[in-house]
């Protein structure tokens, strides 16, 4: 029974103590019979009721907001004071019509109208009699509606069934009054004074812990007997709840400690969470049962997974493990447990994509064709570890997102610059506050997949920190026989990468460790020749700029001999970032004249280069040092591709020492060492008189003294530095060269060379002089690259000297 009515009973229900202080029902059988006799009226005022049912003989507070009902209150307060009253099927509706409230209600009369502070009206209403809707005649200013007479049927005086049922209401109405705390006891006093058996039932029935839906039902029932037969029932159901909650109240309140304490705050801090729309804890547990059965992990996982949530279940939820322990669960809920697109194995879509994203890259696109090709065949071929490995600028993380496209599946980029933390890669422990998982998990995790494409940029890039060493967490990641059981710290079980084609890019691989460098297949992705850069501008920089810069191609128009003007004059590099920029740079200088509405040239020229970028910054004069005796271009290796760079030496009078300047490095130094030492031991072989080296100074010099310098790459090219400057003859035009000496007089091979010749190529260079061993990299390089060059193969210094200088003397040769 509601505990809240009761209290307000006294004054509500009853009349005013008599001078015995009994309480007096306000109801008499007298009473009843009188009203059952009245004549119903034809037409009523109907009064919608939220959240509450009046019941015959039963005085109520209510308290009125609405426009219309504060009008009907009014009126009929002037009038009989009679109305009907009936309570609406949705008690969220805030102007309910015929169809939004239920047919049958109760006549009430009003018994007093209270002016609220708040502005409300509240009424003291009292049931009569009941009634049923017949028709509803107007809706304006509130309903009307005509009704008709519901007759109840009383069964007779003597039947005992009855009267058993009417004992059996009162004797518990009684103990529950006695077992509630809450309810007053003089509401004893008011269930033992009532006489009417009909009154008894509707006051119970008004007073109990039910929902509107509970009372109407109880309300339509014309059958007295039926009627009080279902109150005793639902006041069965209320006095055992009431048994239950005094039952476990008094087993707690014996030894509640203060954890027992804070779950039972907890209890009701849930309930008035529910009450508030919340969502509940439990909910939140049931929730994650439900996605569970949808997912598509194995019987260890599901298991694993059940036991976790039995945890969650036992934890107090205002302790901190448990946001810990429900972050957990919802990981697993998650990750793409065995979740795989399906991969597209058109062989010939795929090279068209390829194509169409990237210009060049030949042994990349045909690697990854070969690997669809193998996918297609056996269809479950674990998914190998790709390393791209070339200067910045060239396409290797942009590949990833091609690769993707033709394969169909997720595409997920993770940058490893910088990264010094293994749990970044293995996540933490859940037992620290904060855990999160590494992001390998988390990046699945959002792809939704299991086999995405997986970008690990500047994997070369990884350093170590007293939090770990992240490259060694990463060998476990790239080993296609140990990335099928991935182990995550958070997650505390295998995970299955090997469906996940991983692709590492790198600029430089002498920072990788070499155990990840021995998992991972190397594929060299080297720097654009000319005649690429123009394509790639013309195909992609442009048009990306003059959209990114609200522009079209109609507004400007580059051909080919300005971008090949631009790529010359301004850029210097083995990628196309410095060549975008500039671009970008052209298209900002359209733009600017568009919206200043001022004339310019749509098709650019070459007077419009010269104006936009200014004076040509990287052409510079390379070929006619050869005028210099001891001045050699070289060919180098960098991070950002190859280059170009010459060797200096000139001599001064002194005592025979040799000075080496150019923020040289050790190897470079010792190649200068050995070059001088070789010429002082074949001195007469060169023609060079041997009292030279003890009366003369030799300085050697590598410009771009701010740019550190270092390998042994130089070597052929400092001792024909020095040879040219001893017998003061000319080093032939346009003629580069690379190698590395030994003091037995050999030229050993050396690394880079595509790179080394692309920038020959870039510098106009005609003949390049290499090592014999290095003529196997040459017949790998494409022809078209190869187109314009000679090349002389060496194996010994007298062979450099040979094909370097000629017989011709400098001018103003100086006489040693």
């Amino acid at each position: 029974m509601k505990e809240s009515k009761f209290l307000s009973l006294d004054s509500l229900s009853f009349q005013e103590f008599d001078e015995n202080s009994e309480l007096i029902p306000l109801m008499t059988p007298e009473d009843e019979e009188q009203i059952n006799n009245e004549e119903l009226p034809a037409t009523l005022p109907i009064l919608p009721l939220r959240n509450t049912v009046l019941f015959p003989g039963v005085v109520i507070p209510i308290t009125a907001g609405r426009d219309k009902s504060i009008k009907l209150i009014n009126d009929s307060n002037k009038g009989s004071k009679v109305i009907g009253v009936v309570s609406q099927k949705d008690g969220s509706i805030e102007d309910p019509d015929g169809k939004d409230i239920y047919k049958t209600g109760t006549v009430a009369r009003i018994l007093r109208v209270l002016k609220m502070p708040d502005g409300n009206t509240t009424i003291i209403i009292q049931g009569k009699k009941r009634f049923e809707v017949d028709q509803v005649i107007t809706e304006e200013p509130y309903i009307t509606a005509t009704v008709k007479d519901v007759a109840e049927a009383k069964p007779a005086e003597d039947n005992e069934e009855f009267s058993a049922i009417i004992e059996s209401i009162k004797d518990l109405a009684l103990q529950i009054i006695k077992d509630s705390p809450n309810i007053p006891t003089e509401a004893t006093f008011a269930i033992k004074n009532i006489e009417s058996n009909s009154f008894l039932v509707n006051f119970v029935s008004s007073n109990m812990n039910l929902s509107v839906e509970e009372k109407q039902k109880l309300l339509e029932i014309n059958d007295l007997k039926e009627r009080a037969l279902a109150t005793l029932k639902y006041m069965n159901v209320e006095f055992q709840k009431l048994e239950l909650k005094n039952d476990i109240q008094s087993k707690v309140q014996s030894d509640m400690n203060q954890q027992q304490r804070e779950y039972f705050l907890h209890q009701q801090m849930k309930t008035i969470q529910e009450e508030l729309g919340g969502v509940s804890y439990d909910e939140e547990i049931d929730e994650m049962k439900l996605r569970s059965k949808s997912k598509k992990w194995d019987e260890k996982v599901d298991t694993h997974f059940q036991k976790e949530v039995m945890k969650l279940q036992r934890m107090n939820p205002q302790v901190a493990e448990y946001s810990i322990q429900r972050n957990y669960l919802d990981l697993f809920l998650e990750l793409p447990w065995n979740e795989f697109s399906k991969d597209k194995f058109d062989l010939k879509r795929a090279k068209r994509i390829l194509d169409r994203d990237h210009y060049g890259l030949d042994d990349v696109k045909r690697r990854i064709i070969e690997y669809l090709a193998v996918l297609k065949l056996r269809n479950d071929m674990k998914s190998p570890i790709l390393c791209l490995y070339g200067p910045p600028g060239v396409g290797k993380t942009s590949l990833g997102k091609s690769v993707a496209e033709a394969l169909g599946r997720e595409y997920v980029r993770m940058s490893l610059g910088g990264l010094r933390d293994e749990a970044e890669i293995r996540g933490h422990r859940k037992t620290y506050i904060g855990a999160m998982p590494g992001r390998i998990l988390q990046s699945l995790k959002k792809a939704g997949t299991s086999n995405p494409v997986f970008v690990l940029d500047e994997i070369d890039k990884l350093s170590n920190s007293n939090q770990g060493d992240p490259s060694s967490a990463m060998l476990e990641v790239l080993d296609p026989e140990q990335n099928g059981d991935f182990h995550d710290n958070f997650l505390e079980m295998g995970y299955d990468l090997s469906k996940v084609m991983f692709i590492a890019t790198a600029n430089s691989l002498s920072t990788i460790q070499p155990a990840l460098l021995d998992r991972m297949e190397i594929i060299d992705v080297t720097g654009y020749t000319i005649e690429e850069k123009v394509e790639i501008a013309k195909r992609h920089l442009l048009p990306k700029q003059l959209k990114e810069h609200g522009l079209t191609d109609k507004d400007l128009k580059i051909a080919k001999p300005q971008l090949e003007k631009i790529v010359e004059g301004y850029t210097r590099e083995s990628g196309v970032r410095g060549l975008e920029k500039q671009l970008a740079k052209m298209v900002r200088y359209a733009a600017k004249n568009i919206a200043m509405e001022e004339p310019y040239n749509m098709k650019v020229s070459h007077e419009d280069v010269l104006e936009v970028l200014g004076s040509p910054r990287m052409e510079r004069d390379k070929y006619e040092n050869n005028n210099v005796a001891g001045v050699v271009t070289g060919l180098a290796w960098t991070r950002v591709g190859g280059d170009i760079l010459f060797i200096e030496s000139i001599l001064s009078k002194g005592k025979g020492t040799l000075t080496i300047t150019g923020n040289l490095g050790t190897v470079m130094k010792e190649s200068a060492t050995i070059a001088m030492e070789y010429i002082k031991s074949n001195a007469q072989e060169f023609g060079i008189d041997p009292d030279v080296f003890e009366k003369y100074n030799v300085h050697i010099h590598v410009p771009e003294g701010a740019t550190p310098k270092d390998g042994p790459s130089a070597g052929v090219t400092m001792l024909t530095s020095l040879v040219s400057l001893f017998t003061q003859r000319k080093v032939k035009n346009n003629l580069a060269m690379t190698g590395e000496i030994t003091l037995r007089g050999k030229v050993l091979p050396v690394g880079g060379i595509k790179e080394k010749i692309l920038a020959a190529k870039r510098a106009r260079i005609k003949e390049i002089l290499l090592c014999e061993d290095n003529r196997r990299d040459i017949e790998e390089i494409k022809p078209e690259y190869l187109k314009g060059l000679t090349f002389h193969y060496v194996t010994d210094m007298s062979d450099v000297l040979k094909e370097a200088l000629t017989d011709q003397k400098v001018k103003n040769a100086k006489t040693l």
